[in-house]
């Protein structure tokens, strides 16, 4: 069998060593080294071609961030970045993913030791994740997101997602809500949907895999860039047209009724598939409370999470999307929902949204028609 070969770059020495101790321990990866500075990571990588990179944020003489932009310009590859659990560093993580990095672990700021080696699990299956993950070489300047007079011109050779209209859907029926899932490479793919989503869009609710302390710095992110309102959800507020709710790290995100309104349930409990936030909870929720009225939309990620409950989505009557493996990170949960037949169509990535929007303007034609 074919290792892993993983190279560790930390300025911790601590780190390096039990980052370099719990990937020897699998019988299916080997760290091949470990460098304290991005410069003889550099090197280093040049000499060794390892298959994942696991990499520290905070650096002397170069920080992650600026070396990771470098890497994924000239010579793009799975990494796995080492983040701490603050605001910042929360803020800087998502930075990495929109640079290219396939994922993160969030290092503990106390008992570094135990803590690391209680996330042996989740550090040695995201390497694993990152081997086999779909590394594309990121676009660098300005961002194909900004809004006009804000340097809304994308870079050369990448095609800016379309702006999202002001108003698309007038009177369409507050009883629509999109739901989407997504796990490893959701973010970006998030972005990309919500982005060319109109401000009048119906509510759309998401559970994305994502540790406590990260998501509400990705919500601010995304709130940033769109028309719609985008904001973490919280326990018992009424979903409303126009925003998108993203569930919080380590809590389950479902809907319910209250009277003629839709809430969120925000709550604890044990994980489902492994993972809390669950897609599984969310999308079993849209087919029980919302049924013919829901939109499923299921993105890159790793594992099965949430394809029976897009299954039973589509049989409560539910319009599902899927992202083809084409232009996924990962193809692990959407290949699980197609395999289900929780898809109606399968798309890349940027042709989600527009075939969204399509729909949900037929079916405002049909209401103004009756009307």
């Amino acid at each position: 069998m074919k290792k892993i070969r993983v190279i560790v770059v930390d300025d911790s020495a601590l780190v390096r060593s039990l980052l370099s101790e719990i990937i020897n321990r699998q019988r299916d990866m080997e760290c091949i080294g470990t460098a304290n500075d991005p410069l003889i990571a550099r090197e280093m990588i040049r000499e060794r071609s390892p298959d994942v990179i696991t990499l520290d944020v905070e650096m002397p003489r170069m920080d992650g961030i600026d070396f990771l932009g470098r890497l994924m310009r000239l010579r793009p590859m799975p990494v796995v970045m080492v983040s701490t659990l603050t605001e910042k560093g929360a803020e800087v993580t998502l930075k990495a993913l929109e640079l290219g990095a396939v994922d993160f672990v969030a290092k503990p700021r106390v008992g570094l030791a135990n803590g690391l080696n209680e996330l042996a699990h989740e550090i040695v299956e995201k390497i694993r994740v990152a081997a086999v993950a779909h590394v594309r070489r990121a676009h660098f300047g300005t961002s194909a997101h900004a809004p006009a007079g804000e340097g809304g011109a994308a870079p050369h050779g990448t095609p800016a997602a379309p702006r999202a209209p002001a108003s698309l859907l007038g009177r369409l029926s507050t009883e629509k809500l999109i739901f989407i899932g997504a796990s490893t490479g959701g973010t970006e793919a998030i972005k990309e949907i919500l982005v060319q989503m109109p401000a009048d869009s119906p509510a759309i609710v998401i559970t994305q895999h994502m540790p406590p302390g990260f998501t509400t710095s990705f919500a601010a992110r995304l709130n940033s860039l769109c028309q719609i309102t985008v904001k973490e959800a919280a326990n018992g507020e009424r979903i409303l047209p126009g925003h998108a709710y993203i569930a919080p790290g380590g809590m389950h995100l479902r809907v319910n009724r209250s009277g003629a309104n839709y809430v969120a349930v925000v709550e604890d409990g044990e994980p489902v598939n492994r993972h809390k936030p669950s897609v599984e909870v969310l999308f079993r929720s849209a087919a029980e409370i919302v049924g013919r009225n829901a939109y499923g939309v299921m993105l890159t990620g790793m594992g099965n999470d949430g394809a029976k409950a897009m299954r039973e989505m589509r049989d409560s009557g539910s319009y599902n999307f899927v992202q083809d493996e084409a232009s996924c990170i990962v193809f692990g949960m959407p290949r699980e929902a197609i395999a289900h037949g929780a898809a109606d169509e399968v798309l890349p990535l940027t042709q989600i949204a527009p075939a969204l929007i399509a729909r949900l303007r037929g079916t405002t034609d049909r209401l103004h028609h009756r009307i």
